[in-house]
């Protein structure tokens, strides 16, 4: 189990999940027009992808550069979400 997570292997099967959500409430959506519109939706989940790819990179061994590099894009992603929402 402990390699399981520091391969990253762990954080590669709950971005399938998310994956796989994100797909299924975009399905929703273009359906019955109801639920959570495809923008939206991606400015919901891309701050949180962002985070998973900052753990996986730290499990992993990568460089801190790399894992500030996701933060930082988690960051800008999770502004911009802030941003539309209290524009709305």
């Amino acid at each position: 189990m402990a390699e399981f997570f520091a391969s990253g292997h762990a954080i590669d099967l709950v971005m399938v999940f998310v994956l796989l959500e994100a797909v299924l409430l975009y399905v929703i959506h273009r359906r019955t027009g109801r639920g959570v519109a495809p923008g939206a939706l991606l400015r919901l989940l891309v701050p949180g992808a962002c985070l998973l790819l900052a753990v996986r990179a730290a499990l992993t061994g990568a460089s801190w550069m790399l894992v500030a590099l996701w933060l930082i894009f988690s960051l800008i992603a999770h502004l911009a979400d802030l941003k539309q929402r209290w524009s709305e």
